[in-house]
């Protein structure tokens, strides 16, 4: 997605400048951010994952999800999907997304090739999938000969800009909860979606 908005300047017409709000590696770095990054670079500290800010990310994941949560950092939106769907799939399983889903669109295959899962798409006007449009993937189960779908992933907010609210999600969840499966989010606009 691509917006065109006038920059700061005395000749609006001739300072355009290009945004993408595809992901939030289009952006540069907030100048909070950064004064945070420049006020822990100092003195020497451990590296991989043995140091103080590790230890305090970890705890405030375990803070907000619970005491056995695991934390794991990757560099790309790619790795943190295929090593969240790698770990509760197996290779005869299916993964439920939209047709527009980042996860189909944009990871050059990767799920499918470190997950060994099928991705099954469903089309929606908007990139949001609901119960009624996953519906037509429920086939099949327990057939030896046919994927098994174990997880519903969406992308949040959506390729298209669309953002599931609380109660489409809670929706989406306990379906998936009723039937075995799991839902997974793929935050690739989530600090978007959140505002």
């Amino acid at each position: 997605m691509l917006f065109i908005t006038p920059a700061m300047g005395n000749n609006m017409k001739n300072n355009i400048e290009k945004r993408g709000f595809g992901s939030d590696n289009n952006a540069g770095v907030h100048p909070e951010i950064l004064k945070e990054i420049i006020s822990s670079n100092s003195g020497h500290v451990a590296g991989y994952g043995s140091d103080i800010y590790t230890e305090q990310a970890l705890n405030i994941f375990k803070e907000h999800f619970g005491s056995s949560t695991e934390t794991f950092f990757v560099f790309t939106g790619t790795a943190a999907n295929v090593l969240g769907l790698s770990g509760i799939t197996r290779s005869w399983n299916s993964i439920i997304t939209a047709s527009t889903a980042h996860l189909e669109q944009d990871e050059c295959g990767a799920p499918e090739k470190f997950t060994g899962c099928k991705v099954l798409v469903v089309d929606s006007p908007d990139g949001k999938i609901n119960v009624h449009l996953i519906e037509k993937h429920m086939h099949g189960i327990d057939f030896e000969h046919h994927s098994q779908p174990k997880v519903i992933s969406i992308t949040q907010a959506t390729e298209m800009g669309t953002v599931y609210n609380a109660v489409e999600i809670r929706e989406i969840a306990d379906f998936a909860h009723s039937r075995g499966m799991l839902l997974h989010m793929d935050g690739a606009r989530i600090a978007n979606a959140a505002v």
